[in-house]
């Protein structure tokens, strides 16, 4: 036989009481987060499966953050390539231009400020450090600032700071890219031609592809130009058509670069939605469901309530008085 006591049923009242306010808490915890736990305790066997979706969205975010950087690392090279192309290609006009019109008077103030602008994109920089100085971001790849100066460095290779050491970007799991260039590899065979075309002017002899090219003396290239400095200067232009083309390469390359990140982006960003969409089904909870959860749990909090507050009225001691 059960012994009925207000003690018990007052311990009986509490403990509903509670259950109901744990209840109606676990329900405004849901309606806050939209998730059925806030905690992966919460989630009981299904934990174990969340824990490893959650570590490859850790993954997917790490990756899709990298590909933004070397995204932003490739337009910046995209343009600064563009930048030395457009020098060398105006070197080359001015050139073939002086040629046709028969008067070269202007020539060397016309190329010096071209090979500004080649020098310009040889030490482009992005995000405080210089895109094609290799491994030594703070240090200006392409020393020489003005064609006097190339003239006076004991080679082309000298007026490069650069090391050999290429930007590597990994994008996925399985794809690691070599994103970056060299200032000496982009821009060398474009600085070599300027530097010739500076110390024939300076009256120094120039070999090309084993032709050596003699001035009459110092200051030849101007006014209308002899037979000697129009061979010269042919030669040049060759020579500018080989580095223009090899920067074009460059440039395309860079581009597929470009293509592939931006597919790798697009990939990734495509599993994160279906990522999200998975754990959101797991972890989701109904909002409505909820909120019902909340209101039956509030019901059961009052009941209990109106329960102890009868139960001292019916309390053996107020018959006893």
């Amino acid at each position: 036989m059960t012994r009925v006591a207000t003690n018990g049923n007052f311990q009986s009242a509490l403990l509903s009481l509670m259950s109901a306010q744990s209840r109606a808490q676990q329900a405004q915890e849901r309606i806050d987060s939209e998730k059925i736990a806030t905690n992966m305790a919460g989630y009981g066997r299904g934990a174990e499966q969340l824990t490893s979706l959650t570590s490859t969205q850790a993954r997917l975010d790490g990756f899709i953050s990298t590909g933004e950087t070397v995204a932003a690392r490739l337009s910046a090279q995209d343009l600064a390539l563009t930048r030395i192309y457009e020098g060398g290609a105006g070197a080359r006009d001015a050139i073939a231009n002086g040629l046709g019109a028969g008067n070269i008077t202007n020539l060397m103030t016309e190329l010096g400020l071209h090979y500004q602008t080649v020098q310009g994109g040889l030490n482009a920089e992005h995000q405080g450090a210089y895109l094609f100085a290799g491994g030594q971001g703070d240090v200006a790849p392409a020393k020489a600032a003005t064609l006097a100066d190339l003239a006076t460095a004991p080679s082309t290779a000298s007026t490069f700071a650069n090391d050999t050491l290429k930007h590597k970007s990994r994008i996925d799991e399985k794809t690691t890219l070599e994103t970056g260039f060299l200032a000496s590899e982009v821009g060398g065979p474009l600085t070599e031609v300027f530097r010739n075309i500076q110390a024939f002017q300076n009256g120094a002899p120039v070999t090309v592809n084993g032709v050596t090219y003699t001035p009459a003396g110092a200051g030849t290239l101007t006014g209308q130009p002899d037979a000697d400095v129009t061979a010269f200067l042919k030669a040049q232009l060759a020579e500018l058509d080989k580095a223009n083309a090899g920067l074009t390469d460059q440039t395309a390359r860079n581009g597929l670069m470009q293509n592939h990140v931006e597919a790798a982006l697009d990939a990734q960003q495509g599993q994160k939605t279906a990522l999200q969409k998975m754990m959101q089904d797991k972890t989701g909870y109904d909002p409505a469901q909820a909120i019902t959860d909340l209101q039956q749990a509030q019901v059961a909090i009052e009941a209990s309530a109106q329960i102890i507050n009868s139960l001292k009225n019916t309390s053996l001691l107020n018959l006893l008085r």
